[in-house]
């Protein structure tokens, strides 16, 4: 039986490794035993510098020495005195000085030395003399040896761009599945909000019931604006130009009117009050209610919440600021997550979703400034200003 944690998924992944795994192997052994040719073929070529001495210059010697040589046109060669002194032109290395170059092929000797020791030809004459020959990989063994890790770089790239766009596709699936119950829910609460205004209607007809009549209308129109943002999730909005200020002190009202006696929510503006910005109003209302509720929970009843509103040429910036217990520093690169939440109550879409309003449907911007626990927290909104 296949257990539940093995997909196909998994299958091609264990392929991929399988598959890079063998290809790092193969041509290991590949590179080793082309390395091992590339050593018998020096040998071979110290035997026939050896013979050629040892021949004084027999033609047949020289031939037969010349057709030796005259194949090796892949191995770098460098053939040196037991000082290091180089003896002849270096071979496949290009067109070199062995005086003017020969600070450069006396690193190359010592490069060719970490790679592997010489071999070494000594010749019988009276002194006797020796010969080092030091030899570099060719290309061909250069090239086996890092095809893998070409070849694994590809394969990583595969895995993951797949891993990337099935990322893209759950996530996307996710905001359907969210835009699709925001949607329902709007529709759910449309019935019961429309006999809620019904109710306030008559209670309106009540001397006696204005200020509870008026106060009721307030919470159902907030009802019915909650109904509409949700209706509004999954679909690009229409941005219309609108005048920020009042938007701003529109929801602080509300939530002064709904916060405890011993919080102090404030307002400052140093901005115009005809200044314009493009909005969806009623999804931006929810952005800054959210960020005021948020802080709201952090102050526990008692403290004080600043919201400011500031321009400059051609940004406005809003920042809500608490005195709050603030957010754990391992928890602030996590809080706009969909489904992070710290409270025991809510699903942790609140920042998750102000943030895609804020960034995705106004091409603004939602960050976290600075959080300190038992100090508190300030958050920024930045937007495009457009005056009227």
């Amino acid at each position: 039986m296949i257990p539940a944690w093995f997909n196909w998924r998994i299958g091609v992944a264990l392929l991929a490794i399988a598959v890079v795994t063998g290809t790092v192997f193969y041509s290991q052994f590949l590179a080793n035993k082309i390395a091992a040719d590339e050593r018998a073929y020096v040998e071979l070529w110290k035997e026939a510098v050896n013979y050629n001495i040892q021949s004084k210059g027999d033609d047949r010697a020289l031939e037969l020495t010349s057709r030796i040589t005259n194949q090796n046109n892949r191995i770098p060669i460098i053939q040196t005195d037991e000082q290091g002194r180089p003896l002849g032109m270096p071979i496949n290395m290009g067109d070199l000085d062995p005086v003017a170059d020969s600070l450069f092929i006396r690193q190359k000797v010592e490069e060719f030395k970490k790679q592997r020791d010489p071999i070494r030809l000594v010749i019988e004459s009276d002194p006797p003399q020796v010969i080092l020959f030091y030899y570099g990989d060719s290309e061909l063994l250069n090239q086996v040896r890092y095809y893998p890790l070409i070849q694994l770089a590809i394969v990583g790239l595969f895995i993951f761009i797949t891993l990337n766009s099935l990322r893209t596709r759950h996530r996307s699936q996710q905001n359907q599945v969210w835009a699709g119950m925001a949607k329902e829910t709007a529709h759910q609460l449309g019935t019961p909000v429309s006999s809620l205004e019904a109710w306030v209607e008559m209670l309106r007809e009540d001397p006696n019931q204005q200020k509870l009549a008026a106060e009721l209308a307030k919470d159902v129109n907030r009802l019915r604006l909650v109904s509409d943002r949700f209706g509004k999730i999954g679909s690009k909005p229409q941005l219309e130009s609108t005048c920020i200020a009042p938007v701003i002190e529109g929801v602080v009202e509300y939530m002064r009117g709904r916060s405890s006696d011993k919080v102090e929510i404030r307002l400052s503006s140093l901005v115009d009050e005809n200044l314009k910005v493009p909005l969806s109003a009623t999804l931006f209302e929810w952005v800054i209610e959210n960020l005021i509720r948020n802080a709201l929970d952090a102050l526990d009843g008692v403290g004080a919440i600043d919201v400011s509103l500031n321009a400059s040429s051609d940004k406005v910036s809003i920042e809500i600021s608490d005195t709050g217990k603030g957010i754990a520093l391992s928890n602030q690169k996590r809080i706009f997550e969909p489904g992070f939440s710290t409270k025991k109550r809510g699903w942790g879409l609140g920042l998750s979703l102000a943030k895609r309003i804020v960034e995705q449907y106004h091409g603004g911007g939602l960050l976290l400034v600075s959080s300190e626990l038992g100090k508190g927290t300030r958050f920024r909104i930045v937007l495009n200003a457009k005056t009227a």
